[in-house]
């Protein structure tokens, strides 16, 4: 237990001083990829953490992870690059080819999970793929929170918390 909140903290201190910057950096230049390899080590150590996995796993998993996070990485710029902020200088035909094209990215996304699933399958044990989904997702809510807490310093509205 005491492993598990002296990582947690580490993970918070981390978070806590870079997503700031990151957030302010946003333009480019100056400290960004410094700070963007930072929020990537701090993610590295919550999926290992969370995941739970052996010196020897890990050796196996990241590469598959990481090719794995690249494809999808570019799925979404993809998917990103289709939404105009402006559907008005758009043709009919071009929003339908748009949407289509939407779709058939999202299904190879769809592909891509079951692809890897089975893949990760091979260097851990379905319990730990499984934590591994649940860790991805809990770290991007995290990360959003804090950058949440930094924009908004009065708190989340309403004014409770989860």
């Amino acid at each position: 237990m005491n492993y598990l909140f002296r990582t947690l903290l580490l993970l918070s201190l981390l978070t806590a001083g870079l997503l700031p910057e990151a957030v302010a950096q946003r333009g480019g230049g100056g400290q960004r990829p410094a700070r963007l390899s930072q929020l990537e080590n701090a993610r590295v150590a919550y999926i290992t953490q969370r995941v739970a996995l052996t010196p020897d796993q890990a050796q196996k998993f990241w590469p598959v992870y990481n090719e794995f996070t690249g494809k999808r990485r570019d799925l979404n710029q993809r998917l990103r690059q289709l939404r105009p902020s402006q559907t008005d200088a758009l043709s009919d035909q071009q929003l339908r080819d748009n949407f289509n094209l939407s779709f058939k990215l999202r299904q190879q996304d769809i592909e891509l999970e079951k692809d890897y699933f089975e893949r990760f399958q091979r260097v851990i044990s379905v319990r730990q793929v499984a934590a591994l989904f649940l860790a991805e997702r809990q770290f991007t809510r995290e990360v959003l929170k804090r950058v949440a807490e930094r924009t908004n310093p009065r708190g989340p509205a309403g004014g409770t918390d989860d």
